[in-house]
């Protein structure tokens, strides 16, 4: 590793995600990660970062957002004893898009744990950048999967990181609105969401209108870019460019 290196990249993988399997006629593929694994190693990207394997979450640290009951499901339902949880599958929000599937909490305690542990690496500054592509389940509620997403990774990186900083800024460029973060620092100024994304005719989760801005303390601290599907990219790009840079701008001048 050079060490006139000046910006230093934190990247966290684990082989175990290739062996988590949503069904065969399910759009989730965690085996694509390690596919992207193999096009960082093919192109000797890893010279260039530090590598570490993921840690699994604990409990406790996903309680820090999501509700004692929701972790308590994820560590107890699997496929053979699902019946007995048809009630508590219900609650949660259990559905095609969000199966029981072999090995489904250390899945969620593996994805989460490596957006944490690029959270706590920020937060001492141990790097500048972390990278973890098996992360960005935005859609997860506090007691609700949804939208493929069983726990919020992103939530519970940004409130590790705000055990050191003022005020977070979340950017949010998947093409689904990213409601789950939105959701959890609706009413707070120290987190402001932004989210870009694709919006109107029944588009999932279809949330993230305009008029969406945050309330009480945390009025005006969101922002949604609700875009119609036939957006051509450069025209996306010069967007979330313009209106990213105002906005980072405007979180450094106000902290």
């Amino acid at each position: 590793m050079s060490a006139a290196r000046n910006n230093k990249v934190a990247y966290f993988y684990d082989s175990e995600f290739s062996t988590f399997y949503f069904g065969q006629n399910h759009p989730m593929k965690p085996h694509r990660l390690t596919m992207t694994h193999q096009l960082v190693l093919g192109y000797d990207l890893q010279k260039h970062m530090d590598v570490f394997r993921a840690v699994k979450a604990q409990p406790t640290q996903l309680g820090q957002f999501h509700s004692a009951d929701y972790i308590d499901f994820l560590a107890r339902v699997t496929p053979d004893n699902m019946g007995d949880y048809s009630a508590a599958m219900g609650k949660h929000n259990f559905n095609e898009d969000c199966p029981v599937f072999d090995g489904l909490f250390e899945y969620c305690r593996l994805y989460a744990g490596a957006s944490i542990q690029g959270a706590v690496r920020l937060n001492h500054g141990l790097c500048d950048t972390a990278i973890n592509w098996s992360g960005g389940l935005h859609h997860a509620k506090k007691g609700e999967a949804s939208g493929f997403c069983y726990v919020n990774d992103l939530v519970l990186a940004i409130l590790e990181l705000l055990k050191y900083h003022a005020r977070v800024l979340y950017l949010d460029i998947d093409i689904h609105h990213g409601d789950g973060v939105e959701e959890a620092f609706y009413l707070t100024d120290r987190v402001m969401t932004v989210s870009f994304h694709k919006y109107g005719d029944f588009f999932f989760p279809g949330t993230g209108a305009l008029i969406d801005i945050g309330e009480q303390r945390g009025r005006y601290y969101t922002l949604n870019v609700p875009l119609k599907v036939s957006s051509r990219r450069c025209g996306y790009v010069l967007c979330v460019g313009m209106i990213a840079g105002h906005i980072a701008l405007y979180t450094v001048m106000t902290v």
